[in-house]
């Protein structure tokens, strides 16, 4: 009579190479996968245990490891005791499930969001978020952090959103995305029932109960009136400080100022007149070509002496290898009187904006031009399938005309239907 259990060996297991189910009696099976077309000469199937049981009336599989990390002892206990379960009416698999929960349970807020930080971090393009993504959620979620991430509820969470929701509206959204995000990890990894909604949600949940966030109630960017930026520039070229000639090159590019000070010699073209600034580097990661006027390339001359290869940056800092600091140019502002007081100093940011009102009020150029040369994506996404170029000459007379009218001739802005 054939034995019930224990049908294979270890002699068995190791060598046999048919794919398909290989049974050792109790529900016990040695499942060997089928080699994929195209595998190499020699190569071996793969082979795990699985525990097969019916449960009501539908029939169920649980993997218990693969042969290298299960031995065919280790897998007959195993199913010994799921066989236990199933005698008393206990399903194997909540059983399982259960015992995972109660070893993972007590994980609190605090650890979860640092090996969410560890594991994410690489992604992200900022080194700035890098850096701040994590001290910023603890500064607002201390009360959370030492806690279990199954016992947080949305009272916990409005408790810490409540008193920055309005007065300090992006940083509530922020910190409201970072919690749910790492509840969600939580979730992901076990430590909170798959079913249970997430308490920092804001679609269907937390939209019910705290209004609606202004995206833009922090204000923007404190701008110089395009009207003074011929003066501004006049007195910044009375300067000879490093920072003086980064400003002024990051007012004539209308780049952003992380963009401008993280120039590096490999990316400029001094006889084509252009500057490629890499995708790694830009806000929509995607690569951005900037035409240089003849005053960049005088800027750029003028600091080519102190180059120290490709790789250097264009305007260096203090610190050997290392960029200008981003305090620099705003520490430049606040030294300097850059016209009628204001209840905002303004700040380099603002300089885009200025270019932009400049272009809008004081020139026919096309609105997509101006766009492109913020480097804004335009359109839908269908509309910028389509228009595959970056309209680059176009975007040269426009900088050349900014250009002037930066050097004081706002008489000679060029509307581009006069250009073409």
């Amino acid at each position: 009579m054939a034995r019930s259990i224990n049908r294979l060996s270890d002699r068995t297991v190791k060598s046999v190479n048919r794919s398909g189910r290989h049974g050792d009696g109790g529900n016990l099976f040695l499942i060997v996968d089928a080699l994929r077309a195209g595998a190499e000469l020699g190569s071996k199937p793969a082979k795990r245990w699985a525990f097969i049981f019916r449960w009501d009336g539908k029939l169920k599989e649980m993997g218990l490891g693969s042969l290298q990390a299960v031995s065919l002892a280790e897998a007959r206990r195993i199913a010994g005791d799921f066989r236990a379960m199933l005698a008393k009416n206990v399903n194997p698999m909540d059983a399982r499930r259960e015992e995972m929960r109660k070893r993972l349970a007590g994980r609190t807020f605090g650890e979860v969001a640092i090996q969410y930080h560890e594991a994410h971090k690489a992604a992200w393009k900022s080194r700035k978020v890098e850096k701040q993504w994590l001290p910023g959620l603890e500064r607002y979620c201390g009360s959370i952090w030492g806690k279990p991430v199954e016992t947080i509820g949305t009272d916990d969470v409005l408790a810490i959103l409540s008193p920055i929701w309005t007065s300090k509206a992006e940083t509530g959204r922020r910190t409201r995305g970072r919690i749910e995000a790492v509840l969600d990890a939580a979730r992901a990894r076990g430590l909170i029932e798959k079913d249970r909604a997430n308490p920092a949600a804001w679609r269907g949940h937390l939209s019910h109960l705290l209004p609606k966030s202004q995206k833009l109630q922090r204000g923007h960017h404190a701008a110089l009136p395009y009207g003074d930026v011929a003066a501004f520039v006049l007195q910044l070229r009375q300067r000879e400080a490093m920072a003086a000639l980064c400003l002024e090159f990051t007012v004539l590019t209308a780049v952003r100022s992380g963009e401008a000070m993280g120039a590096r010699w490999a990316e400029i073209d001094l006889d084509a007149k252009l500057w490629v600034i890499p995708r790694e580097r830009m806000k929509a990661s995607k690569a951005h070509r900037v035409p240089l006027t003849d005053r960049c390339i005088v800027i750029l001359r003028q600091l080519e002496p102190m180059k120290a290869g490709p790789e250097s940056y264009v305007f260096a800092g203090t610190k050997v290898g290392k960029p200008l600091s981003v305090m620099a140019l705003e520490m430049l502002l606040r030294r300097m009187d850059h016209g009628p007081a204001s209840e905002k100093p303004i700040t380099v940011h603002g300089f885009r904006s200025c270019f932009r009102e400049w272009a809008g009020d004081c020139t026919t150029f096309p609105r997509e031009v101006a766009e492109e040369a913020l480097a804004h994506q335009v359109g839908s996404e269908v509309e910028r399938a389509y228009r595959r170029g970056d309209a680059i000459e176009k975007r040269r007379q426009l900088m050349t005309a900014w250009a002037d009218y930066c050097e004081g001739g706002a008489a000679n802005v060029m509307p581009i239907r006069a250009a073409g």
